[in-house]
């Protein structure tokens, strides 16, 4: 297969791109590498990604933005897939910048789909369970030492994808996210494209450079391992399932190995692999043997006190489950930070 994933030099993308790569496909990356830019931050090497690929020989690394159609154009020649990944991927800089993340996210996303149609390429797509908005913190909530958890037995195996998005906030990210999400849709039925929509709860791993803002895993290991300080939004109780990256990739192949020609897809570790953000600094403290210092401040815009994928339907239409545990993908989370220390020494 000829592979083109967007935003291949960030954490999933990377991932994706070595995943195809492994498996003797062709394989091209289309990155800006302006996600530091975007932070305005120090986040490490900031192309490191970018170089671990070039290791491999069937990948061709190309700088482009997918705000630009002649880059993608250029890029999608010939592709039997685009993996899309590209994206702005913080609440905060969506709350700050929403023009910017309206062309990223949803002007983007189009230009990712009509690459698509002039190559008759299957599209998957990053989705969000922000697409969900505050309607999940209209479902009751029980309060226990460390954690919140659903009170309705209804949700016991988590959100379904039938779940309302209507009559919410969802901050610029959660629109413009939601925005891509129904035209990636749209362009299944109208074009005959085959799409896969995966709204993605918590994904971490190696080769994440978490910040405060996004990928909240990572950037507590980094944080943790560094003797940073952390502030927690909220009172740490809230609850996401978390998915190792590994298992991420795993899903999205199945989709386009499937005989589906259109999906959406709650993703992530569903109701067996879930943690509070207490209880993650407390996993930490065991595998670290350190406790970082904590704070506490106001609740993030339209922040969920629990998030918990279904995602039976992954497993009934494309025979995928979890594989790696919260404790097991965080262990090598810490080993893999633990050997790179250097990239962080500027943070």
């Amino acid at each position: 297969m000829k592979i083109l994933v967007t935003g291949g030099a960030g954490f999933v993308g990377s991932h994706v791109a070595e995943y195809y790569t492994r498996r003797g496909d062709e394989v091209t990356v289309l990155d800006n590498l302006l996600r530091w830019e975007v932070f305005k931050g120090n986040l490490g090497n900031p192309q490191y990604n970018w170089n671990y690929l070039k290791k491999y020989q069937n990948v061709k690394l190309m700088k482009g933005d997918i705000r630009n159609p002649e880059d993608l154009k250029k890029a999608a020649k010939g592709s039997d897939a685009i993996i899309h990944t590209a994206a702005q991927v913080a609440v905060t800089t969506s709350m700050k910048d929403p023009k910017l993340d309206f062309e990223v996210n949803a002007f983007g996303t189009l230009n990712v789909l009509e690459a698509a149609r002039l190559n008759d390429s299957a599209v998957v797509y990053c989705s969000t369970n922000k697409v969900y908005g505050e309607n999940v913190n209209t479902i009751p909530v029980a309060e226990e030492e460390k954690r919140y958890r659903f009170a309705d037995e209804k949700y016991k195996k988590g959100i379904p994808e039938d779940f309302s998005i209507d009559r919410a906030w969802h901050t610029p990210y959660g629109c413009s996210k939601l925005a891509g999400d129904l035209y990636v849709q749209d362009y299944a039925h109208g074009y005959g494209l085959k799409t896969g929509v995966f709204r993605m709860s918590c994904i971490y791993g190696e080769r994440q450079f978490g910040v405060e803002d996004q990928g909240w895993i990572a950037w507590f290991t980094i944080a943790t391992m560094l003797g940073k300080p952390i502030t927690i939004y909220g009172d740490g109780k809230q609850v996401r399932d978390v998915l190792y990256i590994a298992d991420l990739v795993e899903v999205f192949d199945a989709f386009l190995k499937s005989y589906l020609k259109q999906g959406v897809f709650n993703i992530g570790g569903g109701p067996d692999n879930t943690l509070s953000l207490l209880e993650l600094l407390d996993l930490l403290e065991r595998l670290c043997g350190k406790k970082p210092t904590i704070s506490f401040a106001d609740w993030r815009p339209a922040d969920q006190k629990v998030y918990i994928s279904d995602i039976s339907r992954a497993g009934e239409k494309l025979g995928w489950k979890p594989k790696v545990s919260p404790e097991e993908g965080v262990r090598k989370l810490v080993n893999w930070i633990s050997d790179n220390l250097n990239l962080f020494n500027s943070i």
